[in-house]
């Protein structure tokens, strides 16, 4: 099941954040495209992971499906268009087997973040999941996989300090909006319900700075304005009346921008200062738009900004990650012992049973022919002696069998049985073919 494993994706380290955008799936039709493409690519499982830096699709292949460089159809399912020559590959990094397992590891463990130890990142992991599995495209490889990758992001954060300080992008930002309300204070817009403002509401409401909630749906805007006692406004109504604000953290799903000129106007008018707001926008693709942001003279910062300040510390922060990435491994070295017996267990237990059915057979005779005479006790005892034998007798072959199949060369297993009968060899063929179906069937 390992070998089948496959990630793809894309990251700000390939152009910016804001190139990342071209690569993020519409809200509106994600779930029917991703559907189409786990189909139309013959993938037995398909998750995608997007986050403000990075957009990920995590997959297993059908078993025993060979290994084959799908990036061009991925480029297309994300980007909505064929990639030219050589695009894809360029464009877009492939990991298979373990190197998948890895990649996603680190990403849950925040060690692969432009913020390295991001707290974020650990519900994204988890909401991806989720999807995957409200879509039905999650079945027992990816069940195992993300909760691996889960179980080591919630060990790194436990047991050691790369938690500490100052770890998450939303964090940063909001560094810089109090820099600017430490200046001229006042209310500051949070745009969008998101992770991102979500978190950005409990440090500043902690520090008693004014807040008013900004979205699209007006019942979910008051539900985070509640949380924090805050003010709202539904996203129409800011645009064209927007209460006065002196800073605005933006962070939406939106497809493109939901501030252009007219309503940065509105707004920068109304800045209780009478200094241009400060914009933090998190977005990819941008909420505010940028050119209108420059022709206005109102200060923006963007997501790449953002990044480039948590790069710099990046070197520092791996320094202290050399623990995490520690537990990173030992947790790979166990990965594939955990896949190998989810999947080969029907194998083991098919074993023991033919070495059971062997042994009850060879009891039954026997008793016909030498021990006619036992006593119903006696009977019982030989009956339990022979399970028992036969039970220590399958336990070899099967730690054997384990050995192969953890350590052994590829094509130990189809070695392994070409030596029994014929018979016997399909027998438990059929076991392993059993289970996979039940595992299909049940996703």
């Amino acid at each position: 099941m390992l070998e089948q494993l496959g990630m793809i994706g894309v990251s700000w380290r390939q152009g910016g954040a804001e190139s990342l955008a071209e690569f993020v799936l519409p809200d509106d039709d994600a779930e029917e495209r991703l559907r189409a493409f786990a189909e139309q690519l013959g993938l037995a499982e398909l998750a995608y992971l997007s986050t403000c830096n990075r957009v990920e699709l995590i997959f297993a292949r059908e078993e025993r499906a060979a290994a084959a460089d799908i990036r061009p159809a991925a480029f297309e399912l994300l980007v909505g268009r064929e990639p030219a020559s050589g695009e894809a590959a360029r464009r877009l990094r492939a990991w298979n087997g373990e190197g998948a397992a890895e990649h996603l590891f680190l990403i849950a463990a925040g060690l692969d973040s432009a913020c390295v130890g991001e707290t974020e990142i650990v519900a994204q992991v988890r909401a991806c999941h989720e999807q995957s599995t409200r879509l039905g495209l999650s079945g027992a490889a990816l069940e195992l996989l993300f909760g691996e990758a889960l179980r080591i992001a919630a060990r790194v954060r436990g047991e050691t300090a790369l938690g500490a300080g100052r770890v998450s992008l939303a964090e940063i930002a909001v560094a810089r909006l109090r820099e600017r309300l430490a200046r001229t204070a006042g209310t500051t817009a949070l745009l969008g319900v998101s992770a991102m403002t979500e978190r950005a509401a409990v440090s500043l409401s902690t520090s008693g700075i004014p807040l008013l909630v900004v979205n699209r749906s007006a019942e979910r805007a008051q539900s985070l304005a509640g949380r924090f006692g805050a003010a709202w406004q539904s996203l129409e109504a800011f645009r064209t009346e927007p209460a006065p604000v002196e800073a605005l953290l933006a962070a939406t799903a939106a497809p493109g921008p939901v501030l252009e000129q007219a309503a940065l106007e509105r707004i920068a008018a109304r800045t209780p200062s009478g200094e241009p707001p400060l914009i933090v926008d998190m977005a990819v693709p941008p909420d505010v738009d940028p050119a209108a942001c420059a022709k206005l003279a109102i200060p923006r910062v963007g997501l790449d900004e953002i990044v480039r300040h948590a790069e710099r510390n990046r070197a520092a922060r791996l320094m202290e990650a050399a623990e995490a990435r520690e537990q990173v491994d030992e947790a790979l070295a166990t990965l594939r012992d955990r896949y190998t017996e989810r999947y080969y267990g029907p194998l083991f237990g098919a074993l023991q049973k033919r070495y059971r059915i062997t042994a009850q057979e060879g009891v039954k005779r026997l008793f016909r022919k030498e021990l006619e005479g036992l006593g119903e006790e006696e009977r019982a005892a030989v009956e339990v002696w022979c399970e028992v034998l036969a039970r220590r007798f399958a336990h070899i072959p099967c730690l054997g069998l384990r050995g192969l199949l953890h350590t052994g060369p590829e094509g130990s297993l189809e070695a392994f049985l070409s030596g029994l009968e014929p018979e016997f060899a399909d027998e438990l063929r059929a076991a392993l073919d059993g289970s996979a179906a039940q595992r299909d069937s049940a996703s």
